[in-house]
C-alpha cells in the first residue's frame, strides 16, 4: 500500500458516511488566535485511539478543532449510540461539517473557540494538536474548572504536549504511545506523518 492508496481508502470511508470526502487546507488562517493546520486524523488511528473506549449510550465525546469533522464520521459509523460534536474556529470549515453531519441526530457542530463553550456536558475529548500550548493550557484551566464528573481525554500532538498535564491535580496518565507510520498486514510500514506523534490518553477526576 503507498501513501496515496491510503489516503484514498480513508476518503471513501468518509464518502460512506458524509457523502464527501472530508480533506482540509494545509494551513490555518487563525494562527495568530493559537489555532494550527486542521488535519484529518486517519482512520486507523481512530481506530486505535478512540475504538478501545466503547463510547455508547451516556457517553458524549468533543473533537476539538474538527475540521471537516472526520472523527465524527468514525463515531457515526463505529459509536453510532453516543453523542459526538465538533467545536471549530474556521467558519469555512466548520460549515463542511455541520453540513453534512445535519442527517445524523447525534452528531452537532459548533462553530467558534472551545474556550467560549460550556465544557460540563463532555464525557470525552479528542484533541490532534488543535492549537498551541498557550491555548492548551487555558483549555485545560477551563476543563478543570467546568467537570462535572470524571472525563477521558485523548491528545496527540507532534510537539510533546504531554508536559502540559503533568503536575495538574486530578490527572493521571492512563496510556501513551506514538504513531508515525501504517504497518499494513503485509508488506512495509507506510510513511504517513514527517515526525512521530505522540499520543495520550488521560483521566481527570475533579
Amino acid at each position: 500500500m503507498t501513501l496515496d492508496e491510503l489516503r484514498a481508502a480513508d476518503a471513501a470511508r468518509d464518502r460512506a458516511v458524509a457523502g464527501r470526502a472530508l480533506t482540509a487546507p494545509d494551513a490555518t488562517r487563525f494562527a495568530e488566535a493559537g489555532a494550527h493546520a486542521p488535519t484529518p486524523t486517519p482512520y486507523f488511528v481512530l481506530e486505535g485511539l478512540l475504538g478501545p473506549l466503547h463510547l455508547g449510550v451516556g457517553d458524549h465525546l468533543l473533537d476539538v478543532g474538527c475540521g471537516c469533522g472526520r472523527v465524527l464520521a468514525f463515531l457515526a459509523a463505529h459509536c453510532p449510540e453516543a453523542r459526538a460534536t465538533g467545536v471549530e474556529l474556521d467558519p469555512a470549515l466548520a460549515a463542511v461539517a455541520e453540513g453534512w453531519a445535519a442527517r445524523y441526530p447525534r452528531l452537532a457542530v459548533r462553530q467558534g473557540s472551545v474556550l467560549d463553550l460550556d465544557l460540563a456536558p463532555y464525557t470525552h475529548f479528542y484533541l490532534f494538536n488543535p492549537f498551541d500550548t498557550a491555548v492548551l493550557t487555558r483549555f485545560l484551566d477551563k476543563l478543570e474548572r467546568e467537570a462535572r464528573r470524571p472525563v477521558t481525554l485523548v491528545h496527540m500532538s507532534d510537539n510533546g504536549e504531554t508536559y502540559s498535564y503533568l503536575g495538574r491535580a486530578g490527572w493521571s496518565l492512563v496510556l501513551e504511545g506514538s504513531i508515525q507510520g501504517y504497518r499494513p498486514p503485509a508488506g512495509p510500514e507506510v510513511p504517513l506523518f514527517g515526525c512521530p506523534q505522540h499520543w495520550s490518553r488521560w483521566r481527570y477526576t475533579p
